[in-house]
């Protein structure tokens, strides 16, 4: 019988042999190249398919990403991966289904499956249950739930992509394994920090494993291709939200540290795999890991340079695209890349704005924008965010400027709206591509972040000129919100809340500047995500919009999904 506390899986030991800590995990996918990426127990050669690749050491800890090329345009193939000859996987005393590597390229429909926001947590009571109910509760696992169900689908409607729009671990709220390990490691260790921050490149890993080790999410992972971008938890709660933020933290003395691992984990655990091999190649910095033994000082220089050039118009940008047939997929770094220096606030540095747009242009078919935190906002949530900026910048005066801050960090009002220079330099680039000769056949805005989903459509795009632009957000994969907390979330989305939101806003002489998006479906609290499926045929092309939420479970039962909304665009 399966039981949830068989997802934890365990590493191998063999002596003089390596074994396999993380991975497989697929991450880019074209026509014909894919990359894939693991974690290993020692220094090795892998092997996927008849491609090698050396791993490289950062800490203790090693890695590889296998370059393989020479697949077939729309093609299936199962893939084993060896170190050094021995082969890890698949491997048979889990009795899962066999990795794939699905290439572009193909016919039939295209599915992209979306979320943000998963705390990691076993998949066993108490855990399961919700947070209203139990202190240790996080609800089950949308991830985890959507990995189960895969397994006894029809591979022909497994997702073509996964989107991980932010917050893959919580750097701030660390699981509860993590803890345990923390607590044991600080014993010998002492540091100012509590047990529920991670400070160094090491602790950071044990998130990462804990997020992605469980049997059925490893399996998905190893199968359906990924794009990741980091949102503030992946580093620390309220991360670059303000100027005023960047001060205080320079006097917080364990914070430059912390950003730097921060930093270091993040490439190795998520940027690398966003890379196509001709970026990694461009890139450099693979190489230069590989040609030493240890690569742990080169990445760290790295990292403390984008630290140092955080927040500022030469921070380094994260942003990447991602083709899937003519679906093509933006993801924003509007995080790590946001400009708040001398006075300034842009959420993305004009340089990659720039190439941003230019992407858009150029992408055929249709396109979706993914950014971590939403741009279209319901009008009191827009307006409690205009009002905001106007007093941070001093509407209310000196007192105002202070209050209007602490509002800011305790309300994370940080959107699209919070940037207004940003916002409204996103919809004049998108009345752009509506006008363009050859517009998209679809313009989706996705985010997550908010902790609650919702479609809606932005009636100021809704003309015969051009596609209708929807916001999509997909939040939280497993983190849901508190019942007052979903109150007063919901209310906010109301027209009584657009009434409040509006006087706020007027109160300070704020500009409006709200979309009024339509909202169709939602919102939705539970943990969940949402499918995006394009399908294709002779009369007209459309896009199904899927909410499914997973729901509490107890010892022994299998996790389900139930579908919420659904709508066709």
């Amino acid at each position: 019988m399966y039981h949830p506390a068989d997802e934890t899986m365990t590493i191998d030991e063999r002596p003089g042999v390596p074994c396999l800590v993380l991975g497989p995990m697929l991450r880019w996918v074209d026509d014909t190249h894919a990359t894939v990426w693991v974690e290993t127990s020692r220094p090795c050669t892998v092997e996927v398919l008849g491609h090698c690749a050396s791993t490289f050491t950062i800490g203790t800890r090693c890695y590889a990403l296998v370059v393989v090329s020479g697949l077939e345009p729309g093609s299936t193939t199962p893939y084993e991966v060896h170190l050094d000859t021995h082969r890890v996987w698949p491997d048979p005393e889990l009795n899962l289904p066999d990795s794939t590597i699905r290439t572009t390229g193909g016919s039939g429909p295209i599915r992209v499956l979306i979320g943000s926001c998963r705390a990691a947590a076993p998949h066993v009571v108490p855990y399961t249950r919700d947070l209203a109910f139990n202190a240790e509760g996080r609800g089950v696992d949308s991830l985890w739930a959507h990995a189960r169900r895969m397994m006894q689908e029809d591979p022909a409607v497994w997702p073509s992509l996964v989107v991980f729009a932010g917050d893959q671990i919580y750097s701030d709220d660390s699981s509860p394994k993590a803890r345990e390990r923390i607590k044991q490691r600080r014993a010998d260790q002492p540091t100012d920090l509590e047990e529920t921050m991670v400070c160094d490149f090491e602790e950071y890993s044990w998130l990462y494993h804990e997020a992605w080790s469980s049997r059925s999410e490893r399996w998905l992972l190893s199968t359906v291709p990924s794009a990741m971008i980091f949102d503030d938890h992946d580093m620390v709660d309220d991360w670059n939200i303000s100027e005023s933020w960047i001060t205080d933290m320079e006097d917080v003395p364990t914070w430059e540290e912390r950003a730097t691992f921060g930093y270091m984990s993040y490439w190795v655990y998520q940027h690398l795999g966003n890379l196509s091999p001709s970026q990694i190649e461009e890139d450099g910095m693979l190489d230069q890991l590989l040609a030493v033994e240890n690569g742990t000082d080169i990445l760290r220089a790295w990292a403390e340079r984008c630290f140092a050039s955080s927040g500022s118009a030469e921070g380094h940008q994260f942003s990447h695209i991602r083709q899937v047939d003519d679906v093509t997929v933006i993801t924003i770094d509007c995080r790590s890349g946001r400009v708040l220096d001398d006075g300034e606030r842009l959420m993305v540095q004009p340089s990659e704005w720039e190439r941003v747009k230019e992407a858009a242009h150029d992408a055929p078919g249709h396109i979706i924008f993914v950014t971590s935190v939403p741009v279209f906002l319901t009008n009191g949530i827009h307006d409690l965010h205009t009002w905001n900026t106007e007093v941070c910048e001093g509407a209310w005066g000196a007192l105002g400027r202070r209050l209007g801050e602490g509002v800011r960090r305790y309300l994370d009002l940080e959107d699209w709206p919070a940037f207004p220079v940003s916002l409204a330099a996103f919809v004049e680039h998108l009345s752009d591509l509506r006008a363009s000769s050859e517009p998209p056949r679809s313009i989706l805005v996705v985010s997550g972040d908010i902790h609650f989903s919702y479609a809606a459509r932005v009636p100021e795009f809704s003309t015969p000129s051009g596609p209708d632009v929807w916001q999509i957000v997909s939040s939280p994969i497993r983190n849901a919100l508190i019942p007052h907390e979903r109150s007063a979330m919901r209310f906010a989305t109301t027209r009584a809340g657009g009434v409040v939101g509006s006087a706020l806003r007027r109160s300070a002489r704020g500009s409006d500047t709200r979309a009024n998006p339509e909202v169709v479906a939602g919102p939705y609290f539970a943990n969940n995500m949402v499918q995006l499926n394009y399908n294709y045929n002779d009369d007209n092309d459309c896009i199904e919009v899927i909410f499914e939420q997973s729901t509490s479970i107890d010892d022994g039962d299998d996790p389900d999904l139930t579908e919420v909304g659904r709508l066709t665009i």
